[in-house]
């Protein structure tokens, strides 16, 4: 079930509304007009590669993807930029720095959580760092592993925008 089906009723107001025909993603109340629209959350996903040009992928310790493959990264906070979440979100999974930190690439997902399925824009980096063996399994994470991008199996990941990802990245490699 998407995000926007589980409003039975107007914030606003607290009547029972109807869906407006023309915006799927737009909570529209027939009876005080409020409108709530569902926009899509950002995410961010670095793409750290160490000197033997392998990537860091972690090992999902949470659904959804428990025990897949992912790239470290997470949802961006309210008043944050997507470098700013990035450096947060690698910090917090698997304890490095990055630097020369490029955008990659930007791809729509979907992120099944608790019953409800967000619409997500994951926004990928290509990244690098100067201690790539201190990274290691911290939040959310149950391990962590450099591989070689040409031996991960998309059937591993996690998300749909990381297959993506790595299906674009092999064929710039």
């Amino acid at each position: 079930m998407e995000a926007r089906e589980h409003f039975l009723h107007c914030p606003r107001c607290a009547s029972p509304h109807s869906q407006d025909q023309g915006a799927a993603n737009r909570f529209k109340c027939e009876v005080c007009g409020f409108s709530f629209f569902f926009n899509t959350a950002t995410a961010v996903a670095a793409m750290v590669l160490d000197s033997e040009r392998r990537l860091l992928f972690i090992r999902r310790a949470r659904q959804p993807g428990k025990g897949l493959l992912a790239m470290p990264g997470g949802f961006v906070d309210a008043g944050e930029s997507a470098e700013e979440a990035l450096l947060r979100e690698i910090r917090e999974e698997v304890g490095i720095e990055l630097r020369d930190v490029t955008y990659f690439a930007s791809y729509a997902n979907l992120y099944p959580y608790d019953g409800v399925t967000y619409r997500t824009l994951d926004l990928f980096f290509m990244c690098a760092t100067d201690n790539p063996m201190q990274a290691r399994a911290l939040d959310a994470v149950s391990g962590v592993e450099w591989l070689d991008p040409e031996h991960v199996s998309e059937r591993d990941l996690a998300f749909a925008s990381m297959r993506s990802a790595i299906r674009d990245y092999k064929r710039k490699i």
